[in-house]
């Protein structure tokens, strides 16, 4: 299956994540095998595949969220702009301010909505004075198309929102640092229909400054929000190509299996 994927490399300069053999081990279970793969910049790259292929937990090596699991380890190599990101001089914590991070559930910190943005420009040290911090929480919000739900209220706490606010909330947070790339697990996987277009709307807009890889359950949401998608089965990356190749005239058989319904 290498000759599928090895098909769809780019010109380099248009690259941010590469990953090559990468492997992941939770124990003596081997979780992901041999996955090589470009993540372009300024795209909406989709993961798809069943429940359990090995989707999230892929996405989690791009930001060195497995080293925070006990017993996981991530073989080969995986490089964002050509550097190496799993290598011993680098710190994870400011990896994930270059890599930031949206999960399944919402999560704000159970701070104020102002504090939940504020919070990653502080402990970086990415602001000098409160007025460049309020600019920060405030384009930040812009962004995540909330602040004129919240401007008024930016002290009440960030948990007082609705879901979709507050995924809304997290998406500010994690653009707070000024990341290179955005990782979103099933992003809209707990919102009603209305939240989920509202996020992917947003998703559709941040792509034109970050780099966004979305993990998702729904081949309809894939093609909808992606320019590219790589599907995932058994921890193999079985085919990874543009959105609407992959939906429309798959190379690999379980592909289409998976995308027609056929497994999953």
């Amino acid at each position: 299956m290498k000759d599928l994927v090895m098909e769809t490399r780019v010109d380099a300069q248009t690259v941010k994540i590469e990953a090559r053999k990468a492997q992941v081990f939770y124990g003596q279970n081997h979780a992901i095998k041999d996955v090589d793969v470009d993540i372009l910049d300024k795209t909406v790259t989709a993961f798809i595949g069943p429940s359990g292929c090995g989707k999230s937990t892929f996405l989690r090596c791009l930001n060195r969220m497995n080293d925070t699991i006990p017993g996981c380890r991530v073989e080969g190599k995986i490089t964002l702009e050509g550097e190496d990101i799993y290598d011993a001089r680098v710190d994870p914590v400011q990896l994930r301010a270059k890599v930031g991070m949206v999960f399944q559930k919402p999560n704000p910190f159970p701070k104020s909505i102002y504090d939940n943005v504020a919070y990653g420009p502080k402990i970086h040290g990415l602001t000098r004075n409160k007025a460049e911090l309020d600019e920060v929480v405030e384009a930040c919000l812009r962004k995540a198309a909330l602040w004129n739900e919240v401007k008024d209220r930016l002290q009440t706490p960030g948990t007082g929102l609705s879901g979709g606010q507050q995924q809304r909330l997290c998406i500010a947070r994690a653009i707070a640092t000024s990341p290179e790339v955005l990782l979103m697990d099933e992003p809209c996987s707990a919102l009603d229909p209305i939240a989920t277009a509202q996020v992917e709307e947003l998703i559709d807009e941040l792509r034109s400054q970050f780099s966004v890889v979305i993990v998702t359950h729904s081949m309809q949401q894939a093609a909808r929000v992606s320019q590219r998608t790589a599907f995932f089965h058994l921890g193999n990356l079985v085919e990874y190509g543009e959105t609407g190749q992959i939906f429309t005239n798959p190379r690999d058989p379980r592909t289409e299996s998976y995308i027609t319904g056929r497994i999953g």
